[in-house]
């Protein structure tokens, strides 16, 4: 009788170390799964240890995302897709309005496969002006700035897309138009710093911050272009 409960001891503990790894396994998989998508470094290269009781006991290794439904993956897919779309304020100053470059501009950041969420003409006060160069008020050409950008009408524009920020300030080309290379804006379509007829944010913190100074968050627009599947996978 002693070595018959010796034995049911002996199963049932060793159903229970074939188990535990295995509830173990799922929980640290997700959790796996989760940090490497967050690093977007690749599920697949994560693997957890999963060992088994039985006749002097093994280890084997198994890929974490084994165990996780695709589902799982598409989620965590798009979560990282999602993080990585960014919004940035671009705007074409009186010079650009009045030589009639609205649509010429519009249309080479379209081209490029951004998204314009927000859009409006507005002709700024010099008070509004001083707010949108507070940076710069400490420099002499202060003044000048704010009497230029409130002497007539502002297309004021968010344009969403992936890296959208640092590329917008690529296609605008340098703040001195001499300085900027053929292809850009300024390189193709101006010649003085003094008028360089287009704005773009040059940092995500910023961005934000001249985003809320133009637009009203009920004025920014979100939806899905139909050509987004061929711009992202």
């Amino acid at each position: 009788m002693v070595r018959a409960r010796l034995a049911s001891g002996l199963a049932r503990a060793a159903r229970a170390a074939t188990q535990a790894p295995r509830q173990a396994l799922f929980s640290e998989g997700r959790a796996a799964l989760a940090t490497s998508a967050a690093r977007n470094s690749g599920a697949a290269a994560t693997a957890v240890r999963a060992s088994a009781g039985t006749n002097g006991g093994y280890s084997r290794w198994f890929p974490a995302a084994a165990f996780l439904p695709a589902a799982a993956y598409m989620a965590l897919d798009q979560t990282v897709e999602a993080a990585e779309l960014e919004r940035t304020f671009i705007a074409i100053k009186p010079d650009g309005v009045q030589r009639g470059l609205i649509s010429e501009i519009v249309g080479r950041f379209e081209r490029k496969g951004y998204k314009l969420v927000a859009i409006k003409l507005i002709v700024p006060t010099k008070e509004f002006a001083a707010q949108h160069y507070d940076d710069l008020s400490s420099r002499p050409f202060f003044d000048g700035l704010c009497d230029f950008l409130s002497s007539g009408p502002v297309v004021a524009m968010v344009w969403e897309g992936q890296g959208v920020i640092k590329y917008g300030r690529k296609l605008i080309g340098a703040t001195s138009p001499q300085a900027s290379e053929p292809g850009t804006i300024r390189g193709d379509l101006c010649v003085q710093v003094s008028r360089n007829i287009i704005h773009g944010s040059d940092g995500p913190e910023t961005a934000v911050n001249e985003i809320g100074l133009w637009f009203k968050p009920e004025e920014l627009v979100s939806y899905t272009k139909n050509d987004e599947k061929w711009l992202y996978e």
